[in-house]
C-alpha cells in the first residue's frame, strides 16, 4: 500500500462517459478512454491496506487486487500487468463486461465508496497492450496430446489457452463464421469494441491455438468422431436456449428474442449489413426484461433511433441502499443506472427512467398485416407476481424485444446424444467435481455446465475446466484452478 491514508484523502472518481448527445450516433465504447492515467493512480491508492481483501472471495478468479492495486499507485504497469494475468486470461473484457462483484467485496463499501477495481484492471489491461506488456507465450515443450473446445467464448477461450500453454495441441471448434461466442455477437459494440476480442485471439494464434470457425459440432461436424480425433473434449457450448413469453399474440411478426436482435446489430457494425433487418428506427419499442441483456438491447435501440422506448421489469424498483438481508460482502440487488438508462433518461427529455419495475405482459394486439402493434400490461405483486386488479394499461409497440434469459443448452442437433453426455435438471450439462460429464475424455465449462452466468465466472470456469483436462491427460497438473462446479456467487 502506497498511502495508508490514500482512501481518506482521494474521493471515488470513475471513468467518464462521452456525453449522451456523441455517443448514441456511433457505436464507440461509451467510456472517454484512459488518457488521465494518474486519476486512475490516485483511484488504485485509495485500496487500504484492509488485513483480510474480501474482493478475493467476491471475485470468482481470485485476482490479486490489492496488489495490482499498490504496483499501479507507484506506476509500476508492467509489473501490475503481470499479476493481472496471473489470474485473469481477459482482464479488457471484465475490466469492461464484468458489472465488479470485487467493488461490492471491498472493504471500504462496509461504509464508504469502494475502490473503483474495474476501472483500474481496464486500465493496467489497455496499457499492458500499449506498452508490449502481453506478448505470446507458447509452450516451452508439447506434450503430443491434443484436445478439441467446442465453443469460442470466454470459458473456451480461457481453457483452450491454458491448455495451449500447458503444452498440448488444442483446437477450439465454433458454429458461428467468426470467433468469440456472445463476447462477439451478443455484447454490443459500445460496450466492448470487437478489436479487443481480436488482439487476444490473435495473441492465442501466435501461441499455437488452432481455430475451426463454421464448424457445428453436433451438426455439420460428428460429435462422436470428433471425440475419437481427440485426447480429451471441452465442451463449452454457453447455456443458449432462450427463455419464452407464452402469451397470447406471441407469434405477431416484430416480436423478437434479444439474441436475435443483437447478433444483426453487431453485423452491421462487422460490415456484414449495411442495415439491420430488425431495426427500431421510427419505431415504438417495447424490451421486456429487466437485466444486462435488456440494457444492451435499450443502448441498441437507441443508436437505431426509436420513437419511444420502455423497458419492463417484473421484479419491484429495488432500494438506493443494500437492504438489511443483503449485508457487506454480499453482491446486492439495489437500483443501478447504466450507460444506455443514462441515455434513454436524458434523450426522453424528462429526466425520468424509462424502466417499469413490477410490471408483467399479459398479451400482444397485432394489426390486420399480423404485426404487433401494442401490449397490454400490468402492475403485480412483489412476493407471487400475480396481476393486481385495476392496473391493466396499453401501451403502443410495433417492436418487442424479449430479454428474459436462458434455460440451459440448446437441445438441437447431436452433440449431447453424440457424446453420451446427460443433462441435468436445470437443462445444463451434468458434470462431476472434476468438470467431468461421465463420458470419458469429455469435460464441461462456463455456462453450458453452470447455468447462465457472468463473464468472470466463464473464464474461472475455463481455467478451472483446463486443470481438470489437463490433470486427466498428464496425471498431474500446474494450473490454477481457481473455482469448483459447486462454487456459486456470494449473494444471499
Amino acid at each position: 500500500m502506497a498511502d495508508p491514508k490514500g482512501f481518506l484523502k482521494t474521493p471515488r472518481r470513475t471513468w467518464p462517459r462521452r456525453p449522451v448527445q456523441d455517443r448514441v450516433w456511433d457505436w464507440n465504447e461509451v467510456y472517454e478512454g484512459q488518457a488521465l492515467l494518474p486519476i486512475i493512480g490516485a483511484q488504485a491508492d485509495r485500496c487500504m491496506d484492509c488485513g483480510i481483501p474480501f474482493c478475493h472471495d467476491a471475485c470468482p478468479l481470485g485476482n490479486l487486487i490489492p496488489e495490482w492495486n499498490d504496483l499501479v499507485s507507484r506506476d509500476d504497469w508492467e509489473a501490475a500487468s503481470h499479476r493481472l494475468h496471473a489470474t485473469n486470461n481477459f482482464p479488457e473484457f471484465t475490466g469492461r463486461l464484468c458489472p465488479a462483484p470485487c467493488e461490492s467485496g471491498c472493504v471500504l463499501a462496509i461504509n464508504a465508496d469502494p475502490v473503483t477495481i474495474k476501472n483500474v484492471e481496464a486500465a493496467i489491461a489497455d496499457a499492458a497492450w500499449q506498452r508490449g506488456f502481453v506478448p505470446p507465450r507458447p509452450p516451452e515443450r508439447m506434450s503430443g496430446r491434443t484436445v478439441a473446445v467446442i465453443g469460442s467464448g470466454p470459458a473456451g477461450l480461457a481453457c483452450a489457452q491454458q491448455l495451449t500453454r500447458a503444452g498440448h495441441t488444442v483446437t477450439v471448434y465454433e458454429r458461428a463464421d467468426r470467433l468469440g461466442g456472445l463476447l462477439r455477437y451478443g455484447i454490443p459494440e459500445f460496450k466492448m469494441e470487437k478489436h479487443h476480442l481480436d488482439r487476444r485471439l490473435g495473441q492465442m494464434r501466435a501461441e499455437g491455438t488452432r481455430f475451426r470457425t463454421n464448424a457445428d459440432v453436433g451438426g455439420t461436424v460428428d460429435a462422436a468422431a470428433l471425440r475419437l480425433r481427440h485426447d480429451a473434449l471441452v465442451v463449452a457450448i454457453g447455456a443458449h436456449s432462450m427463455r419464452e413469453l407464452p402469451v397470447p399474440g406471441r407469434d405477431l411478426t416484430g416480436i423478437h428474442q434479444a439474441m436475435e436482435y443483437l447478433p444483426l446489430a453487431n453485423r452491421v457494425c462487422d460490415g456484414d449489413l449495411a442495415a439491420s433487418p430488425v431495426t427500431a428506427e421510427g419505431k415504438d419499442v417495447v424490451i421486456v426484461g429487466g437485466g444486462d441483456t435488456g440494457a444492451d438491447c435499450l443502448g441498441t435501440v437507441l443508436r437505431q433511433h426509436a420513437a419511444s422506448v420502455v423497458q419492463l421489469d417484473i421484479n419491484p424498483r429495488p432500494g438506493e441502499d443494500r437492504a438489511e438481508h443483503e449485508p457487506w460482502p454480499v453482491y446486492p440487488k439495489v437500483y443501478r443506472v447504466s450507460p444506455a438508462h443514462e441515455e434513454a433518461r436524458e434523450l426522453g427529455g424528462a429526466g425520468t427512467d424509462i424502466r417499469m419495475f413490477s410490471a408483467s405482459t399479459l398479451h400482444f394486439t397485432g394489426d390486420a398485416a399480423g404485426r404487433v402493434s401494442a401490449l397490454r400490461l400490468s402492475e403485480v405483486e412483489a412476493r407471487g407476481r400475480t396481476p393486481l386488479p385495476g392496473t391493466e394499461r396499453v401501451i403502443p409497440a410495433q417492436l418487442v424485444l424479449l430479454a428474459l434469459g436462458f434455460d440451459g443448452v440448446e437441445r438441437g442437433g447431436d452433440l449431447i446424444g453424440g457424446l453420451g453426455i446427460r443433462l441435468s435438471a436445470r437443462g445444463t450439462i451434468a458434470r462431476d467435481a472434476d468438470f467431468a460429464t461421465g463420458t470419458d475424455g469429455v469435460f464441461v465449462a462456463g455456462d453450458a455446465g453452470r447455468g447462465q452466468s457472468l463473464v468472470v465466472w466463464a473464464i474461472a470456469e475455463g481455467r478451472s475446466a483446463a486443470a481438470a483436462v489437463d490433470r486427466w491427460l498428464m496425471g498431474a497438473t500446474e494450473l490454477p484452478v481457481p473455482i469448483s462446479p459447486q462454487d456459486r456467487p456470494l449473494v444471499v
